[in-house]
């Protein structure tokens, strides 16, 4: 790797102007793309000092070997420029986004002489018409299958319709009123082409002309005494209700907007699009991706919008779902909103309003897409963790990496968590064959150490799980039974705290690696892996290590790594909220007189934090068992002691704002 500082460039000759700017590698290879409005402000903060940089920054600019730029006129030509090198360089620390999984798309081959409707997937081609994507495609085969009833155009190949026609005879679909057979002559070009037309307009949102339609004709048939006709076309008008029922509408205005939602982690982001044309969703889709770079969720947009958008020009009567509309709503607006709106509204040909929606049916409908993009990323992540062939991978990777001599079924991993040195914690967690188990996770109250010393913390969580893993062990070997070594006596379960594991993880770098090793050289533990995954890097270090182990970014072993480290901070984090909160608690009702332990377990049971305790009235707290009425009055007025700025209001009973 690179020091940044052997290429940075002068700070007085990067030009305060906008524009876009390239990192390369040694290779030449284009790594990373991005814009700014002052290049010179923007460049310089990546060669600021290395500790202050997010990780995942850190390790692109230690990557590249020399940087370049382009000056631009405007925040529109930055943004444009920005998009075409990154689709011309495919560069590795922009976020790529990638489908969840392959969605159907509902076709009409409308530059066909007879157009044809059908249901697939895979790449568009020009001149035809697209819906969706769709989410299943079985619904939209059921759908598609019960608008041909009312809408009596060609689904069929090619291959059948050229054969139908050399024979002179409709298939199935022509005899059963599916078609309208235009391969015999049952209709010409024009006619069919009027059919294919109303489809298209039902299915991007517009059907309420078609009722009206057929119902005007459905009488003029009855008022004629064609009554054989005006069945059918009663029959094709509940139809076509039954089909718009399926795709309720979500906004009464009627709008054409893409509804977008993103849900994030430290390592991935997924987001989530619902396409909704004339008020009703038209289709949806889900993307997943690494995080790469230090990138917040306003920058998650912009990129976001770029790729989705960019190269779709809106040609007047295509009703593809994907193209522009004329709103786009996001939960945060990206830094350079109005030059984002001005480049997708010259994408479309037309104004495009981008914003965020505060209230109403619009902001509903974006809390449900968010509800949405987080079932993804959790999919998507139980997909990937669940993959058998993956997890093997995985433990393959780590086996070669670390030189075990076996695949580490059994991984432990450990942290540490406190505020200020108050209140700490330690966590143990437990994966085996890949997997979590988490019946098998242990929390630890740190007792003996003082103030903010991690590597102390780790050293009495890792002596306290060994010691007694190596005493239980003694004594089960003392006894000569070793069949019982992993059998508790007094119920004859498990004893899950007896297994040892393959390799433990500490999270932390060489510091908190170097700690653990100590314990495990005081307890005479040598045939236990032991490593620290730190966060900077994502390095693996090993005791007494000069240089980390580094492990490729697609990793499947990384990957199962950064899982059991995120999963014992997660636990660690949890556990330390808890008591911090039930100590506050606590130190609040110290001076309550009559509430004994009795009674602070029951209110800790009803208002678990501090927050909810503050917000329950008298009567709330006076309705638990055993407290009454002027134990809760006393309990109120402490709380209201203890926060400035507050007191009791004698009308409700809670804790309000002094006025």
């Amino acid at each position: 790797m690179a020091d940044p500082a052997t290429y940075r460039p002068a700070t007085g000759t990067i030009p305060t102007d906008p524009g876009v700017y390239r990192f390369l590698d040694a290779a030449g290879q284009v790594i990373y793309v991005g814009k700014a409005k002052s290049l010179r402000q923007r460049l310089t903060s990546y060669f600021a000092d290395p500790a202050s940089l997010h990780p995942r920054t850190q390790r692109m600019v230690f990557t590249a070997a020399r940087v370049e730029w382009t000056v631009v006129q405007n925040e529109l030509e930055s943004l444009q420029l920005e998009y075409t090198w990154i689709k011309k360089y495919d560069p590795r620390f922009n976020i790529k986004y990638r489908d969840d999984k392959t969605y159907p798309w509902l076709a009409i081959t409308w530059s066909e002489e007879f157009p044809r409707v059908f249901v697939g997937r895979g790449a568009k081609r020009a001149g035809w018409r697209y819906f969706g994507p769709f989410g299943q495609a079985w619904a939209i085969r059921d759908t598609l299958d019960l608008l041909l009833n009312v809408f009596p155009m060609r689904s069929c190949t090619n291959g059948v319709f050229q054969r139908a026609k050399a024979v002179g005879r409709p298939c199935l679909l022509g005899y059963i009123g599916k078609c309208a057979a235009p391969c015999n002559g049952g209709i010409d070009a024009e006619a069919h082409r009027a059919i294919a037309s109303d489809l298209s307009s039902f299915l991007a949102g517009r059907s309420g002309n078609l009722e009206a339609k057929l119902t005007a004709q459905m009488r003029e048939a009855a008022e004629h005494e064609d009554f054989e006709r005006a069945a059918m076309l009663r029959d094709s008008l509940a139809a076509l209700a039954q089909a718009s029922e399926r795709n309720a509408i979500v906004l009464p205005d009627g709008a054409d907007a893409d509804v977008i939602a993103l849900a994030e982690e430290p390592l991935e982001v997924a987001f989530q699009i619902f396409h909704v044309r004339e008020g009703r969703v038209a289709g949806e889709r889900g993307w997943v991706a690494d995080r790469v770079a230090d990138t917040d969720t306003a920058g998650l947009i912009e990129a976001f919008l770029q790729q989705l958008y960019g190269g779709q020009r809106h040609d007047g009567e295509a009703a593809d779902a994907s193209a522009v509309p004329s709103e786009v709503l996001v939960p945060v607006l990206p830094e350079g909103a109005a030059a984002m709106s001005e480049w997708l509204a010259n994408l479309r040909g037309a104004k495009v309003s981008l914003r965020v929606p505060r209230r109403g049916d619009k902001k509903v409908l974006l809390d449900t897409v968010a509800r949405n993009a987080s079932q993804t990323l959790i999919q998507h992540k139980l997909k990937r963790s669940t993959d058998l062939t993956r997890r093997n991978q995985a433990l393959e990777e780590i086996q070669e990496a670390l030189g075990l001599p076996a695949a580490p079924l059994r991984i432990e991993c450990y942290d540490i968590s406190h505020m200020s040195g108050t209140n700490i914690v330690g966590s143990m967690i437990v994966f085996e064959d890949g997997l979590a188990r988490k019946a098998e996770y242990r929390r630890f109250i740190i007792k003996n150490v003082q103030g903010s010393d991690d590597e102390a913390a780790m050293d009495e969580v890792l002596t306290r799980r060994f010691k007694r893993l190596i005493d239980d062990e003694a004594a089960l070997a003392a006894a000569g039974d070793t069949a019982a070594l992993l059998v508790d006596p007094t119920t004859g379960t498990a004893r899950r705290f007896a297994y040892r594991p393959s390799l433990v993880v500490v999270d932390g770098g060489l510091p908190q690696v170097n700690a653990a090793k100590t314990a495990f050289d005081r307890l005479g533990l040598s045939d236990v892996a032991l490593v620290g995954l730190a966060k900077r890097l994502e390095e693996v270090w090993l005791p007494g290590a000069e240089y980390p182990v580094i492990l490729p970014r697609s990793s499947e072993g990384l990957y199962l790594l950064q899982r059991v480290r995120d999963e014992a901070h997660r636990f660690a984090i949890a556990f330390h909220r808890e008591r911090r909160g039930k100590a506050m608690v606590e130190s609040v009702l110290d001076g309550v007189a009559g509430l004994g332990e009795v009674r602070r377990a029951t209110l800790r049971r009803a208002f678990p934090s501090l927050k909810k305790l503050r917000a329950a009235g008298v009567d709330d707290i006076a309705a638990l068992p055993g407290i009454g009425l002027v134990t809760a009055e006393a309990i109120v007025a402490a709380l209201a002691e203890d926060a400035p700025g507050l007191a009791v209001n004698t009308a409700t009973g809670q804790i309000a704002r002094a006025t």
